[in-house]
């Protein structure tokens, strides 16, 4: 699959293409069905088959802080879209500039990369302040060049799949759900990096993982299973290995970033520099403050027996 960085004053890319728009944080079941049909279109005009997304997300830039917290940073979004089959991802930097043009001028964005066929949700809006909807697409697609197909919403269980609706499930720890409209297991992604050694002192080795996100969609401590790549012809991949894992803001250090610590159980290869992916099997608590190191550390291996029983 091929990325394309584009911006509001430097979109034009060589070629036509088939295309699908949206934010696709999560990249749900709602959003594996917009792929799906863009891949059948783009099939059927033999053409490349592209998903036009956006970073920043349009409401990080204009929330900031405020923004709902994201199920998938840009290395997630990608690797996952490297298995649903499309040929190109294009990423269009959301800014000022984006954030000022007119629903036509983005319809003229569109003409300009390429698109000969568009496939968006039923919800979808663009230009500023959203004035550009669906009925607006379609009605002056013709004109620049390119067809328009609405997709209705996917509906699992009698509700309507969506990013929020993923987002709801995973902060009362509904993992099952998540799962059902996610179509597997929900994980997060991201390179090994050298953390303060505090779990090595403890007994406890982790390899800790930055969140490159302003929020998680969920805190506490967690059942997992670590997923890796064969590293260099040195390192064997790992496939489903179990641990215990800590995802927040440690409040026992007075922590503020996000950080995700995984204790592998049995493990003793090196992990620092390697990408691997957690994913998230069962919430066992919240994270909590504790009187004494001693404390903490009774409650980990309580936390890790917990762990490898539901693992088991």
């Amino acid at each position: 699959m091929r990325l394309l960085r584009l911006s509001a004053a430097r979109r034009s890319c060589a070629g036509a293409r088939a295309v699908t728009i949206g934010g696709f944080d999560g990249l749900h079941v709602g959003h594996q069905e917009l792929i799906r049909r863009t891949r059948s279109v783009a099939q059927r005009l033999k053409l490349p088959a592209a998903l036009l997304s956006f970073e920043p997300l349009p409401r990080e830039f204009f929330q900031r802080e405020q923004a709902p917290a994201r199920l998938t940073d840009f290395r997630e979004r990608w690797r996952l879209l490297q298995s649903l089959g499309l040929d190109e991802f294009l990423v269009l930097r959301f800014d000022a500039h984006l954030a000022q043009l007119s629903a036509p001028d983005f319809m003229q964005l569109l003409a300009s990369v390429g698109a000969r066929h568009v496939t968006v949700g039923h919800d979808f809006r663009f230009g500023h302040r959203g004035a550009g909807d669906t009925a607006m697409l379609r009605q002056q697609g013709s004109q620049l060049g390119f067809d328009v197909e609405v997709v209705e919403p996917v509906v699992l269980e009698g509700e309507r799949v969506g990013s929020r609706q993923v987002r709801e499930a995973l902060a009362i720890a509904d993992l099952p759900a998540a799962q059902r409209m996610l179509r597997r297991a929900y994980s997060m992604r991201g390179r090994v990096r050298r953390g303060e050694q505090l779990g090595r002192t403890l007994g406890f080795p982790t390899a800790n993982l930055a969140m490159h996100r302003r929020a998680v969609p969920f805190s506490g401590i967690f059942a997992v299973r670590v997923h890796a790549g064969a590293s260099g012809g040195t390192m064997a991949a790992l496939e489903g290995w179990p641990g215990v894992a800590s995802l927040g803001t440690r409040p026992q250090v007075n922590g503020v970033e996000p950080l995700l610590e995984v204790h592998l159980f049995r493990f003793s290869g090196d992990l620092y520099g390697r990408e691997i992916e957690v994913e998230f099997v069962a919430k066992l608590r919240d994270e909590q403050r504790f009187a004494s190191l001693d404390e903490m550390t009774a409650q980990m291996h309580r936390d890790a027996k917990a762990a490898r029983e539901l693992l088991s």
